[in-house]
């Protein structure tokens, strides 16, 4: 018998990530980093192991300063530029290629950045469902958290940045393998971190730092079939119907209606790539009562019938 999941590990379980080191940045100032955007359902993510980095505002406002322990993690996959903050001209950068990373490096004699950066990957429908909910652009500031509050999760993250430090700097057996796991478990002890914080950003993270909303949640994910009402999920974390629907809109900024079709709907997704269950079972295990209704919804949600997605998905398995 499997164990129980919260309904984060269900998160995760439904919409796997796949967490990619793709370079260690070791610059002295001056120095700046123009990242073009990643491709769809890539999310960018940087650690800054020592030092600090500029983040340019896209829309001109002041820019985020980093620090040595934060964690930059990018939802959108969006262009983005990094510098030492001093204005000046950077030193061009020169790679070198290890066994297992590509080292940025240049010759600036300034302050010293040491930086990881790389991607997490996700199939087109889990990039939509986490994307809508994450925000934008999330700074773990795991430096101030730790030491202030002693928080687990952070003395983990210290831990976590400090093994892909060590692995990134050597050429381990099996050290690409290992980044990349490490990567991966970076996204969830991230989220994890970041849910904690006072300050959680509207969205999945203020969600998760708020228990009284988790037994929802866990019906929602676990039962998605099951033709939840806001009365019944009301009723699940004790709450009257209008106190669940103010708390989940001012937490998620979604409805729990919105939230559930979406979960449906990349199960769904999932099922139609990776089995040959008929439209109709598929329609009548997410919770739909007529494949119609299933199929208007699903064309709503992802651009194409659900024939026209089962026929795509196994055109790229082909040709992968």
């Amino acid at each position: 018998m499997s164990p129980p999941l919260d309904w984060l590990s269900r998160l995760l379980e439904v919409t796997p990530v796949r967490g990619q080191l793709d370079l260690r940045c070791q610059y002295g100032a001056p120095w700046r980093i123009d990242q073009r955007a990643f491709a769809d359902g890539e999310m960018a993510y940087h650690i800054v192991l020592s030092g600090s980095a500029s983040l340019l505002d896209p829309h001109g406002g002041r820019p985020d300063v980093l620090e040595a322990g934060d964690i930059l993690l990018l939802a959108q996959g969006e262009a983005h530029t990094l510098h030492d903050g001093s204005g000046a001209r950077a030193k061009p950068a020169k790679h070198r290629v290890a066994a297992n990373l590509v080292f940025s490096h240049n010759a600036g004699k300034g302050d010293r950045l040491d930086m990881l950066c790389g991607r997490f990957v996700l199939s087109p429908p889990h990039a939509r469902l986490l994307r809508r909910y994450l925000p934008a652009r999330l700074i773990a500031r795991t430096g101030v958290a730790a030491s202030t509050t002693g928080q687990e999760s952070g003395a983990a993250l210290h831990s976590l940045m400090a093994l892909m430090q060590a692995e990134s700097g050597a050429d381990f057996l099996g050290g690409r393998a290992m980044l990349d796991a490490l990567s991966t478990a970076l996204f969830a002890l991230t989220l994890r971190f970041a849910s904690e914080s006072r300050e959680a950003p509207a969205g999945l993270l203020a969600l998760a730092g708020y228990p009284r909303l988790a037994p929802a949640l866990d019906a929602m994910f676990h039962h998605p079939g099951h033709p939840w009402t806001l009365p019944l999920l009301a009723e699940k974390c004790n709450m009257s119907r209008a106190t669940f629907v103010r708390l989940f809109h001012e937490k998620l900024g979604m409805s729990a209606s919105d939230f559930l079709t979406d979960i449906r709907m990349t199960l769904s997704a999932n099922e139609l790539r990776t089995t040959t269950a008929s439209t109709g079972a598929i329609a009548e295990a997410v919770g739909y009562q007529s494949e119609a209704a299933f199929q208007r919804a699903f064309k709503l949600h992802m651009g194409m019938t659900p024939a026209r997605w089962r026929k795509q998905a196994g055109l790229e398995q082909s040709l992968a």
